[in-house]
């Protein structure tokens, strides 16, 4: 949720500086596309810079993390302070009018958002809620036909969507009364974070195996329905 909710702030706060999403590609590439139609190569160049800067992020993620699912660790509390750093950067150069911090700063979400691939078997993306919104209807779906729903995971995506608003909502008023300045936020919340979250585990006060994963709570699933069902 804490994620999600800095995904909403930042993304809130570059639209305020240039309108293209840095926290999700398909806003991106969409705008990729008007900016070549309408032969607005220095925004379409600014575009095609978020989307390289995205790919990098993940890329960066996995030489960091390198796992396809969540296994707390060290390496997590360094992957987050390397987010702050960028973020850090970019509010230094977006502060400045330098376009080149829009490819930073969706850096930073590029490997946030690839931090956390899975969480209790659902497929967790912090920096966008559109599959989260899919899922939410989906399980309402399966509720109205079956009367069975794993209520956990429903209240889950729930909050996560609803923290990517607030943080949306929060970040925008800020950047009205700041401007992108108020990146330093989400900045020093990151640096913070892992830098404790990188401590407790390197001290060894928490003991978090290598194959750990999270388990959801023991709840019933759908009923065995027939075939025919």
């Amino acid at each position: 949720m804490a994620l999600a909710g800095t995904a909403g702030y930042v993304n809130s706060v570059v639209l305020g500086f240039f309108h293209t999403p840095v926290s999700h590609m398909t806003g991106a590439v969409s705008h990729l596309g008007l900016d070549l139609s309408e032969r607005r190569f220095v925004d379409s160049g600014a575009s095609m810079s978020i989307i390289a800067g995205f790919v990098l992020g993940a890329v960066l993620a996995g030489i960091l993390i390198g796992a396809w699912k969540l296994i707390p660790g060290r390496r997590y509390g360094v992957a987050l302070m390397v987010q702050g750093a960028l973020l850090a950067l970019s509010t230094w150069l977006i502060h400045r009018h330098d376009r080149v911090g829009l490819s930073v700063v969706a850096m930073a979400c590029g490997l946030q958002n690839a931090m956390t691939s899975s969480y209790c078997g659902l497929l967790i993306r912090t920096t966008h809620v559109t599959g989260m919104v899919t899922d939410i209807g989906l399980m309402i779906g399966h509720w109205i036909r079956h009367r069975q729903v794993e209520g956990w995971k429903l209240r889950f995506l729930i909050l996560v969507f609803l923290t990517f608003g607030v943080g949306g909502w929060v970040g925008a008023l800020l950047d009205l009364r700041y401007g992108p300045g108020c990146l330093v936020v989400p900045a020093g919340g990151c640096l913070i974070a892992g830098g404790i979250f990188w401590f407790v585990t390197h001290r060894g006060l928490v003991d978090f195996m290598q194959d750990a994963m999270p388990h959801p709570p023991k709840i019933g699933t759908f009923t065995n329905l027939p075939p025919s069902a």
